[in-house]
């Protein structure tokens, strides 16, 4: 069974900044691709990064590559989500995906992943 333990979120004032972690089992974490996702209220899920982590590569698209950025460290097998000048849309449930299906279609799109967290909340106030 595939676990995704997401934690870090909370309530944060518009301008700062918030580190998100994702954790799990070596084996998902040594071979699959993962990937953090949100859900505002009344909006669908959208990405916000991709990372394998069997060698680092990351992609981002194009609507947070400023201000979101995904690491990773393997002692713990766990990735982040770093956030900075967070604005109040960005409140949202944040997800971490894991294992990416084979179907076809676009990285971002969140039907393509097979592993889903609970999510942890983001409140941004402004």
């Amino acid at each position: 069974q595939v676990q995704l333990v997401e934690s870090g979120g909370g309530s944060v004032q518009a301008g700062g900044s918030l580190i998100l972690s994702c954790a799990t089992s070596e084996n998902v974490y040594s071979n699959n691709y993962m990937a953090w996702f949100r859900r505002a209220p009344g909006k669908e899920r959208e990405a916000l990064g991709a990372i394998f982590p069997n060698g680092g590569w990351t992609d981002y698209p194009d609507s947070v590559k400023d201000r979101f950025t995904i690491s990773q460290d393997d002692a713990k097998t766990a990735v982040y989500l770093h956030m900075s000048d967070l604005k109040p849309e960005d409140t949202a449930m944040y997800y971490c995906a894991a294992g990416l299906s084979a179907a076809s279609g676009s990285l971002w799109e969140a039907r393509r992943w097979k592993y889903w967290g609970q999510g942890t909340q983001v409140t941004v106030s402004s």
